[in-house]
Order: C-alpha cells, then sequence, then structure tokens
C-alpha cells in the first residue's frame, strides 16, 4: 500500500536583516530630510523599516534620544578645523557647518537644544574650542569667539532658508514683483540695491555668507588680542 504523500514543507522565511541602530538613524535623517521633522514619529519610522514600532525601543528609549541621535550625526558631518591657521580652520568649520544645515534643514533648531548630546556633537565642540584655544584666545574670548560665529552661522541659513527663491531667476521675479506694489520713488534706496546688486546677472545670495564671514573672522581676532 502506498504511502501518503505529505505536502513539502514551506521554504523558511528570509531571516530579517537585523535592525542597528545607525541603520534606524540614517532612515530617520532621510524622513526628515525629505518631508521635514514633523513628518517623523516612531510610528512612521518603524513603517520605513518594516519593522513593529515597538523594536525601535531597543535601540532608542524614545523620540528625543533618537533626536538626540539624529543631532549627532548632523554634528559628524561638520568638517572639524583641519591644519593650518585658526582664521583658515574656523573659517572651514564655518562652511562646512553652512553646508550640512542647508542640507539638513530640519536640524537647524535643534542643533543646540540637546540635553543628552552625542559622542560626535561632543568631540566637535571640544575641537573648536581647542581651535580657538591654542591660536591665543582665553578662555573667556574662545566662548565669546565661539556663540558670535554659530550665531553667524545659524541666523544667515535660517535666512537663506526661507527666502522667496531660490535662483537668480526667481530672485529677479520676486523683486519685479515688490516693485511692482511701490509708489514711484517711494523707497529709492531698496530700489537703488535691488537693481544695482540683487538684480544683477550672476547674483548668489549664498555667496554673501563668505562676504559676511571674513568680518567675523577679522572681529575675533580683534577680540582675541583684547581680551
Amino acid at each position: 500500500m502506498p504511502r501518503p504523500r505529505h505536502p513539502a514543507p514551506n521554504p523558511s522565511p528570509e531571516p530579517r536583516a537585523r535592525l542597528s541602530r545607525e541603520g534606524v538613524l540614517q532612515k530617520a535623517v532621510e524622513i526628515a530630510d525629505q518631508e521635514g521633522i514633523h513628518a517623523l514619529t516612531m510610528r512612521r519610522l518603524a513603517q520605513e523599516l518594516g519593522v513593529e514600532a515597538m523594536s525601535l525601543y531597543y535601540h532608542f528609549a524614545n523620540k528625543d534620544r533618537l533626536l538626540d541621535g539624529m543631532i549627532d550625526r548632523v554634528f559628524a558631518e561638520i568638517e572639524l578645523p583641519p591644519g593650518g591657521d585658526w582664521k583658515s580652520r574656523i573659517r572651514a568649520r564655518a562652511v562646512s557647518a553652512r553646508d550640512t544645515l542647508v542640507r539638513h534643514r530640519w536640524a537647524l533648531g535643534l542643533m543646540e537644544s540637546r540635553t543628552q548630546p552625542g559622542p560626535a556633537t561632543l568631540h566637535h565642540h571640544n575641537a573648536v574650542i581647542e581651535c580657538f584655544r591654542t591660536s591665543g584666545f582665553s578662555v573667556a574670548a574662545a566662548a565669546h569667539a565661539y556663540s558670535l560665529l554659530d550665531s553667524y552661522v545659524y541666523g544667515f541659513v535660517l535666512q537663506q532658508l526661507n527666502l522667496p527663491f531660490n535662483t537668480f531667476e526667481e530672485a529677479g521675479s520676486a523683486a519685479d514683483s515688490i516693485m511692482a506694489e511701490m509708489a514711484a520713488g517711494e523707497y529709492p534706496y531698496l530700489v537703488e540695491m535691488a537693481t544695482e546688486h540683487v538684480l544683477k546677472p550672476g547674483y548668489d545670495y549664498a555667496e554673501e555668507f563668505g562676504i559676511g564671514l571674513e568680518i567675523v573672522l577679522d572681529g575675533l581676532e580683534r577680540l582675541r588680542d583684547r581680551v
């Protein structure tokens, strides 16, 4: 008598890739970059990763700790002061900070808000302070310099990200629209700046950053010699 045939067992499902802390952070930053920080929730993040929301809490106790990790990744992208004189080192760091914050526009309001900063954040701050201190700045002058420098960087990025244009063509359209609403001769200096500077071919607002940065650096040099 033939033996009854049993159906072949289903193949074992592919093992799910292990969820890593860095993988969670990378996906969280991607969501924030693409849709803004308000789109990021633990549930949404879990869905994007293909896991249950509870599995995220193995790596992050809550969303605040997740934000700490995300900001630490942002600080890790900012170039630390390289070799050379202090001005060139701080200049390179400021430009890198500006570029990084433009890439991660959601991070601007969170950079200095973390109560549990990560190792990259702490290492970055220490390196910048070291650059000032080993270049003749007193402790007080280094504190003043760092505060002024980041106030300039953060403030410029905030203004750049909120301009109603991104290209020269868009700037021209915005200026034309604004000036069309003005009475003739009502704001002569504003019109002068628009027509003789902003609307000149090739104008790029981002280039104003470097000009302002040189003024800041010159001021910091005078501060170093005085304090």
